[in-house]
């Protein structure tokens, strides 16, 4: 799908179909800059981010400079901000990441990088803060600065309050920041207060801004910042009064931009089934009627004449709508017979969190049901889970006279460890593996609450995942390997794979992407079969995407939340919740679940106590 801008947005805003395909067009526009800079003899200056958002297009670069031979030895980088206080050598500095992510795999000089010093004396960082900006001014501004977006709809750290004349200081970080930073630093207590950041009209200075935002959990903020009058409280939307500034974002970021929440509403469109489906069911959710209860008179005072005329009359148009959300309704997802399903959970906990009902469902017709954990989730465990499983086995050698030296070695290692651990550091080797451990425990009882026994429970612990910190390396060839041969050794007649590419973390985007490379590699050998996406520990299906449906009675409902109790290490307070939202996610699921059958039911459908929704994976 190429690229498009949108109409309504008071900032030029270009969609694309991937993050993959936005970091691509934009590694290409940094590569034409700094070769015509290169060519003319001078320095292509840029203004750098760090954070998960820009990890693709730094790899990108790096591709561009070993392989097409960029050359980036007449680059001046600027990075916007730092943590405050934060010595460079720590592992949550973006001093440390900038370099171990970009700096050390390309030519820049060490005298052109510049990055906010993190570790600067309080009583000189005023001063610091007037040298960097000389040092920009030295350098002749920014040509191209690139930018991400924070929750709070902050650029830089220049969080909401911020003016827009704004320069290089010393701030004070919003709660929402802090808290959106936790995992990185194992806690939100170990998160820094302040940071030092380029400011407001630092950032307008550049010559030109792109800024960067992927994900549903950036819909909202991203709306605001180019459909909403400039304000302080969203500093991105300053952006507005720049005469070069664009935002590139996917899909998943641009929902909620009214183009594409309400394209009808913004001129005349082209009435694909896809998009009447749509606008039919956000008709009758507007005005709360079924859909066989809208009339004529509702589509002409919504924006909808155009569709009524020439696809009507209305009760045509919402019968049909009717019946295909009928048809979703699928109380034996995997039909009838014995058939073999794999449900791929990106973390131990995915699985029961966001089809748990539906896999209770399957077991219960009899179908064998595979679960494929992806990876370890061990960096999502407490040391105080850590401590007590090192408690209980000691306790359980000494009451049963085992004689376990070795085990004692491995325990007092693991105490040691996390009797001395700073705030933020990341775990030891031994840590990680009891912690893996714990996480693999928990998912194997919770598949069991569901009717999946242990025997049918895969473990791949796929090398991406295995740094034992948030940042994850790219996809491993051997990931996608191990991966297409246990498709190909169960030959499923469907699977089940999470589609939710919210995931603050990252993870379930990168699971995603290797099961598709799978599933790919499989079907070019001849092996075919269902691909079924799945949400719900973030984000869920919108009503008019769901194109399977599968009801869950209260009794399922009770099932699957005993079946996410299992996982004890989450519950209570998940050590990486992700994102606003407070609740357990037992809390969660059952909501959203309950919300999509309410859904329906406003709609005019069957009433049902909850319903799991899937869409079904279309390659391309």
């Amino acid at each position: 799908m190429a690229s498009h801008l949108l109409p309504r947005t008071r900032i030029p805003t270009q969609v694309h179909a991937s993050s993959e395909e936005a970091v691509r067009n934009l590694a290409r526009q940094v590569e034409s800059l700094i070769r015509r800079k290169n060519g003319e003899g001078s320095h292509a200056v840029l203004g750098l981010p760090t954070g998960s958002t820009p990890v693709g297009l730094y790899r990108e670069l790096i591709r561009l400079h070993r392989e097409e031979r960029l050359d980036f030895s007449r680059v001046i980088t600027f990075n916007l901000d730092e943590y405050y206080p934060m010595s460079p050598v720590d592992p949550q500095s973006y001093n440390r990441w900038m370099r171990e992510t970009f700096y050390d795999h390309v030519n820049i000089p060490a005298a052109n990088i510049h990055i906010p010093q993190g570790d600067t004396p309080s009583e000189t960082v005023e001063e610091y803060c007037l040298r960097y900006e000389r040092e920009i001014q030295k350098a002749g501004g920014i040509d191209l600065q690139i930018l991400g977006i924070g929750r709070t709809g902050h650029i830089g750290f220049n969080e909401p309050g911020s003016s827009r004349h704004s320069r290089t200081r010393r701030v004070t970080l919003d709660p929402v920041t802090r808290r959106d930073a936790s995992s990185n630093f194992f806690g939100e207590e170990n998160v820094p207060t302040m940071a030092l950041t380029m400011g407001v009209g630092t950032i307008l200075d550049a010559r030109q801004v792109v800024l960067l935002a992927f994900g549903e959990h950036k819909a909202s903020i991203v709306c605001k910042a180019v459909e909403e009058p400039i304000t302080e409280s969203v500093t991105a939307s300053f952006l507005q009064e720049h005469n070069n500034a664009t935002f590139l974002i996917d899909q998943a970021a641009a929902s909620q931009l009214t183009a594409l929440r309400r394209p009808w509403s913004c001129g005349p469109v082209e009435w694909t089934p896809h998009l009447i489906r749509r606008a039919v069911i956000d008709l009758s959710l507007t005005t709360g009627k079924g859909l066989l209860k809208l009339a004529e008179d509702d589509f002409r005072e919504h924006h909808l004449h155009t569709l009524a005329r020439d696809h009507g009359p209305a009760s045509v148009i919402c019968q049909r709508v009717f019946d295909e959300l009928n048809a979703t309704l699928s109380p034996k997802p995997a039909g009838e017979g014995n058939k073999t399903v794999l449900v791929f959970s990106p973390h131990p906990d995915d699985d029961v969190i966001s089809m748990g009902g539906t896999i209770i469902r399957l077991a219960d017709q009899g179908h064998q049901v595979h679960i494929a954990y992806m990876t370890s989730g061990n960096i999502a465990v407490f040391d105080h889970d850590a401590l007590r499983f090192a408690d209980f086995v000691s306790e359980f050698n000494r009451i049963f006279g085992i004689d376990a030296d070795r085990t004692s070695q491995v325990l007092d290692r693991v105490r040691d460890f996390l009797d001395q651990k700073a705030p933020g550091e990341g775990d030891s080797e031994d840590v990680l593996k009891v912690k893996g451990l714990i996480r693999t425990t928990e998912a194997r009882a919770g598949a069991i609450a569901c009717g999946v026994p242990a025997e049918l429970l895969h473990f791949m612990d796929l090398r991406f995942y295995r740094t034992g910190t948030i940042a994850k390396a790219p996809i491993h060839h051997q990931d996608i390997d191990d991966i297409a041969d246990l498709l190909q050794r169960l030959r499923p007649s469907q699977i089940y794979v999470a589609g939710e590419l919210s995931d603050p973390h990252g993870t379930h985007r990168v699971c995603a992407e290797a099961v598709y490379a799978a599933v790919r590699k499989v079907r070019a050998l001849g092996t075919d079969f269902e691909v079924w996406l799945y949400r719900g520990a973030w984000e869920e299906w919108a009503p008019h995407e769901i194109e399977r449906a599968v009801p869950l009675s209260p009794e399922v409902m009770n099932q699957k939340k005993s079946a996410i109790f299992r996982h004890q290490s989450q519950k209570d307070k998940a050590m990486f919740p992700g994102g606003s939202d407070a609740r357990e996610f037992w809390q969660r699921a059952e909501d959203r679940n309950k919300n999509t059958a309410h859904t329906f039911d406003i709609l005019g459908l069957p009433e049902y106590y909850a319903l799991e929704g899937f869409v079904l994976w279309r390659d391309g």
